[in-house]
């Protein structure tokens, strides 16, 4: 099969492209390098099984060249800014539904059979059910970033059951590690080098989530779509988290000790009942069940995936 990724350049999608490489797949990756960075893919420019294209998804033709004999689309393309939905939904809109209703309609008229898309646990909302499982409803999104996402989730089932291909959504959890450039960790070790003495965190610090590391992160998106393919189930929804979770001043304890370093913590309070910022939700910890039914488990717990995420990030 010849696969497409679309922000294969970026944190996430980079580290799908390695996996995908490694196990001699032909590689074509869409990316306007606005959040990525050639250097993630540098490794695999000169193979000939590898192909990179730049180019925004936002005009049509160059998303419709993109999907020309490709079999499966891996989605990966957005903007990952939660918080910017406050400042600028139009262009959450155009960076996470307008580029997915291009890709769809570039699918319709191709032999693409196959969409895996990475949706997020945003679309939930302030969950009533925690663990949250995929069944859980009505979703109600309290972000612009869940709300695009809900959306692309909605239109590729519509045209997945109009037009005959299949498609898979993951429903991630906070996904962190080596790559990262935005997130409460690369946050907080940025503070920390710019002033030692003191780091600010949004909210009260009791904000608690799952954490899953990138590399149990694309292990399972691999794992169950190998799973999907021999489902008859036309649209699927899993969910791919942790089955713990950890508070922000937690992070920000393990961030200080990787850094050898005792600062003043100072919480600015956040808002609605001490979220980091309008939208953020304070409570997030998925059901994982039904991936583990497959076959899948994540090696590293939140605390643990957080902590590699340090040391790596430090590195750097």
């Amino acid at each position: 099969m010849r696969i497409l990724v679309t922000g294969g350049a970026g944190f996430i999608g980079s580290h799908l492209v390695d996996a995908l490489m490694e196990t001699g797949g032909e590689v074509r990756v869409l990316d306007d390098l606005s959040a990525g960075s050639l250097n993630n893919i540098r490794r695999w420019l000169e193979d000939e099984r590898f192909e990179f294209v730049r180019g925004d998804m936002r005009d049509f033709e160059t998303v419709k060249r993109a999907v020309e004999g490709v079999d499966v689309v891996f989605h990966l393309a957005a903007n990952p800014e939660v918080r910017i939905g406050s400042q600028s939904p139009e262009l959450l809109y155009e960076t996470n539904v307008l580029i997915t209703y291009n890709l769809l309609n570039a699918i319709r008229n191709s032999d693409v059979r196959y969409l895996i898309f990475t949706s997020s646990s945003t679309v939930y909302g302030d969950a009533q059910v925690i663990p949250t499982p995929e069944n859980y409803g009505p979703l109600e999104p309290i972000s612009v970033y869940g709300g695009a996402k809900l959306a692309a989730e909605a239109l590729i089932s519509g045209y997945a059951h109009t037009f005959d291909f299949k498609a898979l959504i993951f429903r991630l959890a906070n996904i962190i590690g080596e790559r990262s450039n935005h997130g409460v960790i690369y946050d907080f070790i940025n503070k920390l080098r710019r002033n030692s003495e003191e780091l600010e965190i949004l909210g009260d610090g009791r904000q608690r989530k799952s954490y899953l590391h990138v590399s149990d992160t694309v292990e399972g998106m691999l794992h169950i779509f190998e799973a999907f393919r021999r489902e008859s189930k036309l649209v699927d929804f899993y969910n791919l988290g942790n089955d713990d979770w950890i508070t922000v001043r937690e992070i920000a304890e393990i961030v200080s000790e990787e850094m050898g370093l005792n600062p003043r913590f100072i919480f600015t309070g956040g808002v609605d009942g001490g979220r980091g910022w309008k939208g953020d939700v304070k409570f997030m910890r998925l059901d994982i069940e039904k991936a583990k039914k497959t076959g899948w488990r994540p090696r590293l717990s939140s605390r643990e995936a957080v902590r590699r995420t340090v040391r790596e990030l430090l590195k750097k």
